[in-house]
């Protein structure tokens, strides 16, 4: 797992798959690392170079500020830069999917197909990041994990997938407080509006039927204002990635492979 220097602060990435093949780029949600999409590698692996990585402030890459989704962006660029990658696909889920759509409209000749899953392009109200940083900055990562949880699975999945949850749990608890902190003041900030229009490359918006943290109407609204968006629904809250794997891998390698 490499780790690579974007203006100062180092970003660990992961490697898989075949080295000739096209590449698509994973993007992880908040509170989360590249462990977030190990139920798509089998899937992915065989037909392309998947690289994933840890958001600045996640996992084992560095906390150094500012952050904002212009750095996420910039951070995603260094890491094409470091690694001799002209182009490559796209698919971000939540934060990623945010950080998909500044690339989508700022460095479109670096990509090819773009996957925003589970994701919107603004926050009406911006109360629940402030609320989550009072929260942790008090009290941990821990104070908030259950709530998470319950918001990004559905309850059958969480009784059905207990072990599942768990684990998925401890990454998020893991979460260093500076870097959460950090991404929910840019989270605050969000407004992506303005760019939908200017993104260019075909795009596959998946959004989860019980999502209440990126709702089905948030999805439509950014299917509606990208130019070539298509939309699919699955039975899924927020991870939909991990609560339905097999149906976002159909959705996902389906799309990456058509001509």
């Amino acid at each position: 797992m490499p780790t690579i220097d974007a203006d100062g602060c180092p970003i660990q990435v992961a490697i898989d798959g075949r080295e000739s093949g096209p590449t698509v780029i994973l993007s992880n949600s908040l509170g989360s690392t590249v462990r977030m999409w190990e139920p798509q590698l089998a899937a992915l692996t065989a037909q392309f170079r998947v690289i994933r990585y840890d958001r600045r402030g996640h996992g084992k890459s560095g906390t150094t500020g500012p952050y904002s989704f212009e750095r996420f962006g910039r951070d995603v660029l260094a890491i094409l830069d470091a690694l001799n990658i002209r182009t490559a696909h796209w698919c971000g889920l939540s934060m990623g999917g945010m950080v998909g759509q500044w690339l989508g409209a700022n460095a479109a000749d670096r990509f090819d197909k773009i996957v925003l899953a589970n994701t919107t392009c603004h926050f009406a109200d911006p109360t629940r990041f402030q609320d989550r940083i009072e929260a942790v900055t008090a009290n941990g990562m821990a104070s908030i994990a259950d709530v998470v949880m319950a918001s990004w699975f559905t309850q059958d999945f969480r009784e059905r997938e207990a072990g599942i949850v768990q684990e998925i749990r401890r990454m998020f608890v893991a979460t260093p407080v500076a870097g959460y902190v950090g991404c929910c003041e840019a989270l605050s900030r969000l407004d992506q509006r303005d760019l939908l229009p200017k993104i260019s490359r075909p795009v596959l918006i998946i959004a989860g039927r019980h999502d209440t943290s990126t709702t089905v109407e948030q999805a439509e609204f950014m299917r509606k204002a990208i130019p070539k968006a298509d939309m699919t629904l699955l039975d899924a809250a927020h991870l939909s990635n991990v609560e339905q794997p097999y149906a976002f891998n159909d959705a996902l390698v389906g799309f990456l492979t058509q001509r």
